[in-house]
């Protein structure tokens, strides 16, 4: 088994919990190459568990230094439970591409992933707000300030939850074609399909007030553009300038 490394200022620590075990010539442990998936993604999947029951929930979060965050209903299962600092793992996937080869076994996908670790803990309300505020920007740069406020009912419904970075690792396959030798005698159409998430054209409400123009920090979203380098780009314009 491979030794464990400590960690850096640059990297992770690698250890039996967070080392990638399968193909692990893929496996990566850079903080930014991690923090990069992450940061392209709006929705993550968090698996928990409660009384010996293994759960795994989709929810949209974002990223803050070495924090990760996400919310919820005050009412849900998930969120009471966690709030309570029970270990979790996040992990975020990017499907990039389908690998057909000329054997089943040889068929596979291109694909980013990152899995963290940590114990998640409920924010309390004086700094709840400004989060609350926060996760809009970071989606949507600026927009926090031409909203609505929240309602104290509608902020009370809210639990938001952080969870500092204890450790973490991404793992990422670009391969593409992976036959071996003897099967390129067989005559199997053989492809690489690359996979996108694009936007598509945006639809305004009908009821917008006359004189509303679309806002600077919207300037992202554009038809045929790839979502995952809209997301690092909106991350970059809130938490970076």
């Amino acid at each position: 088994m491979a030794k464990e490394q400590p960690a850096t200022d640059t990297r992770f620590a690698v250890t039996r919990r967070n080392r990638v075990m399968r193909r692990p010539t893929r496996g990566v442990y850079d903080k930014k190459a991690v923090y990069d998936i992450l940061d392209s993604a709006i929705v993550c999947h968090i698996a928990y568990v409660i009384d010996g029951q293994p759960y795994c929930t989709p929810t949209s979060f974002w990223r803050e230094g070495d924090h990760v965050y996400w919310h919820g209903s005050s009412a849900s299962r998930m969120i009471k439970s966690q709030a309570e600092s029970i270990p979790v793992c996040l992990t975020v996937t990017h499907l990039d591409a389908l690998d057909l080869a000329r054997c089943g076994f040889n068929h596979a996908v291109d694909y980013r992933c990152a899995m963290v670790f940590g114990q998640a803990r409920k924010i309390e309300s004086e700094a709840k707000l400004g989060l609350m505020d926060r996760f809009i920007d970071r989606f949507y740069p600026g927009r926090s300030r031409i909203l609505r406020p929240p309602t104290a009912s509608e902020i009370k419904s809210v639990t938001i939850l952080g969870m500092p970075i204890d450790q973490a690792s991404a793992k990422i396959r670009a391969v593409g074609f992976g036959d071996n030798e003897e099967d390129y005698a067989v005559p199997a159409w053989t492809a690489v399909i690359p996979i996108k998430t694009v936007m598509g054209e945006i639809v305004e409400c009908p009821r917008q007030m006359p004189g509303v123009e679309r806002p600077k920090g919207m300037r992202a979203y554009r038809a045929g553009r790839k979502l995952d380098e809209i997301l690092a780009e909106t991350y970059r314009e809130t938490f970076e300038g």
